[in-house]
C-alpha cells in the first residue's frame, strides 16, 4: 500500500476516534446527567431508565471500536496494516474502505463466520 493511501487511512482513522471520543464525552456530560426534581410518574421514570440503558450500550460498542482504532493506528505505524491476520495477504482496498478495522481478508473473514456458524 502505498504512502498517501496509507495517510488516507490513518486520517480517517483519527477523525473516527475523536468523533466518537466526543459522543462519548457527551454522554457523560449532559444525556446522563439526573434531571432536576423527580419524573411524574413511573412510565416516565421508566423511560428514561430505557433511554440510558440503550445509550450505555451504545456507548460502550463505540469504546471497542476506539480500542480497535487504536490497534489499526499501530498497525499503521508498524506497517502491518492491510494485511490479513491470517494467512498473510493484502486485504482489498475497497473493504478497508468500508471497515478500517478490518484484520482478516474477505475469504479468511468468511471461512471464520463459516467456523462460528457450525459452532453453534
Amino acid at each position: 500500500m502505498n504512502k498517501k493511501t496509507l495517510k488516507y487511512f490513518e486520517q480517517e482513522l483519527v477523525k473516527k476516534r475523536q468523533d466518537l471520543i466526543e459522543e462519548a464525552t457527551k454522554t457523560v456530560n449532559t444525556d446522563l446527567k439526573a434531571q432536576k426534581g423527580e419524573l411524574p410518574d413511573t412510565v416516565d421514570r421508566s423511560s428514561l431508565e430505557t433511554d440510558r440503558s440503550f445509550l450505555l450500550r451504545l456507548r460502550d460498542r463505540e469504546r471497542k471500536l476506539i480500542k480497535k482504532i487504536d490497534e489499526t493506528l499501530a498497525r499503521i505505524k508498524e506497517g502491518t496494516f492491510g494485511i490479513c491476520m491470517e494467512c498473510g495477504e493484502e486485504i482489498d482496498e475497497e473493504r478497508l474502505k468500508v471497515r478500517p478495522v478490518a484484520t482478516l481478508c474477505i475469504s479468511c473473514k468468511e471461512d471464520q463466520e463459516q467456523k462460528e456458524k457450525l459452532m453453534r
